[in-house]
């Protein structure tokens, strides 16, 4: 696949996860809302997150409860970085990430376009205390 192609914004359609032995979850709602952007320097970004999380009771962007706060982090996902495109894959180096243990690493992803639709999984990793993959739709955004 050429990197151009995947040059845009793309809204998530879906997202879920599959284990080894084919159970299927949701870990964001069976409606997860996000945006990935690639873009022709580079870079990249992702963030996506169940729809209707509960704001903090107060309105301070560095406060809340600890339960507030893991609420907040169990429900969202953002990373950034620069990408490099080979045949099937895309890879994301992590510059910046919500989850800490992704800064500074190569996440690999498998890649297919068709048309306005691009199809992007995991290779098998830790998701919820299990070894799963992740099967994620986006589609490409439009301004009129």
């Amino acid at each position: 696949m050429d990197s151009n192609a995947l040059v845009g914004t793309w809204a998530l359609e879906s997202l879920e996860v599959v284990d080894a032995t084919g159970a299927l979850d949701h870990p964001f709602g069976r409606w997860p809302v996000g945006y990935i952007m690639y873009s022709p320097d580079g870079y990249m970004a992702v963030a996506f997150m169940s729809p209707g999380r509960t704001p903090f009771a107060a309105a301070d962007i560095l406060g809340g409860t600890p339960d507030e706060k893991c609420a907040a982090i169990g429900t969202y996902i953002s990373y950034c970085g620069r990408y490099e495109v080979k045949g099937d894959r895309v890879y994301h180096h992590i510059e910046l990430s919500l989850f800490p243990n992704w800064a500074g690493v190569t996440q690999e992803r498998i890649v297919s376009l068709d048309g306005d639709t691009l199809r992007i999984s995991t290779p098998p990793q830790l998701i919820k205390g299990k070894v799963q993959t992740a099967h994620l739709v986006w589609k490409r955004t439009r301004h009129e």
